[in-house]
């Protein structure tokens, strides 16, 4: 006689049972915005010093630390945390949406057989989520920006949104529906940029470390690569996210924009700025890439323990 498969161990047709895709949706946005809340400091320096220095004026800040005590002198421990909102939203949006579609494509590309999908399908399948998921968070992305550059400027030019929703509902009717996917397009390409580098890096940096003789398998050798890998990330990204920074803050002088496209961001950063400029705030933008990554995996892995537990065991 068969043995019956046990409500713990799957569904009917032997198959392990998982969460439904919503619920997948749901924790991986929740693990981003938990990641967010203790990372969200090393965002706003990020984005302090990717505006410093703009358009040929004196650099407020000379080092990303030099940043961050004069913004805790001025503003605050409260002010290291401006935008927080806008940064818990952007995950909502952009993190549910791209771990959302990656895990149905997974999915979906996997074969009947169980076997995964391949190295450079995987790849675009990660560049296809990250681009998606870029898009349906540009809105939240361009409040964060906003709302992160505020305390930098003198009190009259500063625009003041309360909240996050307070600043889209402002941006739309100020500036029109379509400012809210500004930078859509650098936005969209950091995306897809960071989610390649990553993965290729990721592979190469691993093999690196194991043919070196100096390190086996295991999680010394993944955190290593990590690092590693976080690093020609955050070099390979930089000048995008500059763009992306620069043209979703910028105003309108004389009835006209202060950057015509991206390119004119990179042309005019490297002009009056120097080459090196491309890359301000590499260090906050190099040490919170990790531990997002990190926490965001954690939050997720103990969200679904944690369903399981409660919904799917026997």
């Amino acid at each position: 006689m068969a043995a019956t498969a046990s409500p713990g161990a799957g569904g009917m047709d032997g198959k392990p049972r998982t969460s439904p895709k919503s619920v997948k949706f749901l924790f991986g946005g929740l693990a981003g915005m938990g990641a967010t809340v203790f990372v969200q400091p090393l965002d706003l320096v990020k984005n302090r010093m990717q505006l410093s220095g703009e358009g040929a004026k004196t650099r407020e800040y000379k080092t990303s630390f030099h940043a961050l005590t004069s913004i805790l002198k001025a503003e605050g421990l409260k002010g290291i945390y401006t935008g927080l909102s806008a940064g818990l939203l952007r995950q909502a949006t952009y993190t549910t949406t791209r771990l959302g579609i990656y895990t149905v494509l997974f999915e979906r590309l996997t074969g009947a057989d169980g076997t995964p999908p391949g190295f450079l399908l995987k790849a675009l399948i990660g560049m296809t989520a990250g681009a998606t998921g870029a898009f349906v968070g540009t809105p939240a992305e361009v409040a964060l920006i906003r709302m992160t550059a505020d305390g930098r400027l003198p009190a009259d030019q500063r625009r003041g949104y309360k909240n996050v929703f307070n600043a889209l509902i402002r941006i739309a009717r100020e500036e029109g529906v379509p400012t809210l996917w500004r930078g859509c397009i650098p936005t969209m390409a950091r995306a897809v940029v960071v989610n390649a580098a990553q993965l290729a890096s990721y592979s190469q940096s691993k093999q690196f470390l194991l043919d070196s003789g100096y390190f086996s398998d295991n999680i010394l050798c993944h955190f290593c690569a990590s690092m590693i890998s976080g690093l020609v990330t955050t070099a390979a990204s930089m000048p995008v996210d500059i763009v992306k920074t620069r043209i979703q803050n910028m105003r309108m002088i004389d009835g006209k924009p202060e950057y015509k496209n991206g390119l004119d961001v990179l042309i005019k950063v490297v002009r009056y700025e120097g080459f090196f400029s491309l890359w301000k705030g590499f260090t906050p933008y190099y040490a919170r890439l990790g531990p997002h990554t990190v926490l965001t995996f954690i939050f997720l892995e103990q969200m679904n323990k944690a369903y399981k537990r409660l919904f799917l065991s026997g």
